[in-house]
């Protein structure tokens, strides 16, 4: 059963939905997002704008600690992240991103992640975030 927090999430994140993003909890912490490239997506006529892979990279960092944090009734913010573009995405990619969490605390929350295309078996990016855990009554939610 889906976290009221990871619901409330999905509702409101209209920026994911028009960068057509989708994710799937694997496990609270363990994340799996995909994304592919379109023309929407694009910076030159056949690669990704970095902008693009920046945003998905921080869906990928933040859903990982927003799943964990949830289970405290917290939600999440960037704090910063650093990403390295190792590869560019290109039109038609099928981009897979995972994380994984490096250190859980009760406020900061250190996530790492990497964005793959799957059709081209390339690394995309790689990055590393802080995020800020803090109680989700701050947004007006109410367990």
């Amino acid at each position: 059963m889906m976290h009221p927090i990871i619901k409330k999430y999905i509702e409101f994140n209209n920026f994911g939905r028009d960068l057509g993003l989708h994710f799937d909890i694997i496990e609270p912490g363990l994340v799996k997002h995909t994304m592919t490239v379109t023309e929407r997506h694009l910076a030159t006529p056949f690669t990704a704008h970095g902008g693009a892979t920046a945003a998905m990279m921080d869906a990928v960092l933040g859903v990982a600690a927003l799943s964990l944090s949830c289970l405290d009734f917290k939600i999440v913010s960037t704090v910063e992240f650093k990403i390295n573009y190792l590869n560019p995405a290109l039109l038609g990619d099928e981009l897979s991103g995972e994380s994984i969490i490096e250190q859980k605390g009760n406020r900061i929350i250190i996530v790492s992640g990497t964005i793959k295309s799957v059709n081209r078996d390339k690394v995309i990016a790689k990055a590393i975030g802080t995020f800020n855990a803090y109680p989700a009554e701050k947004i007006g939610f109410t367990q």
